[in-house]
């Protein structure tokens, strides 16, 4: 019997569609048994070879939640930081957060990025000040050693802040690609009460995340697959908001053009 079909035998609660697509895209692959994290035992299904196999029905229920609770923070308006910066991450993290008009993570995590966030502001603005003089000519007062200078400042700062430019306030929520990866912004979501969403292989500590979705964290397939779904469920939550707020204005309208009553 194959791992998809001891799923199904014992009744998925997802659904085949779901489970299907996760193991199509590996999702289902784990790190060695021997790297285990203790509080990731829950959502191993088996070994095999000295490797873990997740529990795709149990991935299934995570992600779910998961998504509902995404599409919840859409709906109320809060903005989700995305964080990815292994090379398999990086490229899928910044397409999810430029698609969904997020911010986004992909170099390397600046310390203080979160629990020092008007440090982070200024770093930003200082980003937007060197690109803005540079876009008017400013910078033609300047040697060209100054104007060199000037240039490797701007795209040191670009490529540690340029996908947080528009946030102008900390998050509601951080989705990482691989906690264990990314410890230090887990740490500083954890001390601010920032919750976490993240896709966690089983070398990953599971105890500070707040939505863990077992999977594997590893390939760019299966980053891919769970991202696609992220950015379903934010665009879904974000349309409702926009309906919601198209219905009152256009009951604020048929309101105030209404007869007053005799």
């Amino acid at each position: 019997m194959t791992m998809n079909e001891a799923v199904y035998e014992r009744g998925p609660k997802t659904g085949p569609s779901l489970i299907e697509g996760l193991f199509a895209v590996g999702a289902h692959y784990g790190s060695l048994k021997s790297r285990r994290h203790p509080s990731f035992a829950q959502f191993v299904f088996t070994s095999k070879n000295g490797s873990d196999v997740i529990d795709l029905e149990k991935t299934g229920a995570q992600l779910n939640h998961a998504l509902e609770t995404i599409a919840a923070l859409a709906r109320e308006g809060k903005k989700i930081l995305f964080v990815g910066t292994k090379p398999e991450a990086r490229r899928l993290v910044e397409e999810a957060g430029t698609a969904l008009a997020a911010s986004f993570v992909t170099e390397r995590w600046v310390g203080g990025m979160l629990t020092n966030f008007r440090q982070m502001r200024k770093r930003v603005e200082r980003l937007q000040a060197l690109t803005e003089a540079k876009e008017r000519g400013d910078w033609q007062v300047y040697t060209k050693k100054e104007q060199m200078l000037l240039e490797e400042e701007r795209k040191e700062l670009e490529r540690n802040f340029k996908g947080i430019a528009s946030l102008l306030e900390l998050p509601a929520a951080l989705f990482v690609i691989d906690p264990r990866h990314e410890k230090i912004a887990v740490t500083e979501a954890r001390a601010l009460g920032i919750p976490v969403f993240a896709l966690a292989g089983s070398d990953c500590d599971l105890v500070f995340i707040t939505h863990p979705i077992p999977g594997n964290d590893a390939t760019i397939a299966s980053i891919a697959f769970f991202l696609d779904r992220v950015k379903e469920a934010f665009a879904s939550g974000q349309k409702e908001r926009e309906k919601a707020a198209e219905e009152k204005a256009a009951a604020s309208v048929a309101e105030a053009a209404a007869p007053a009553a005799v």
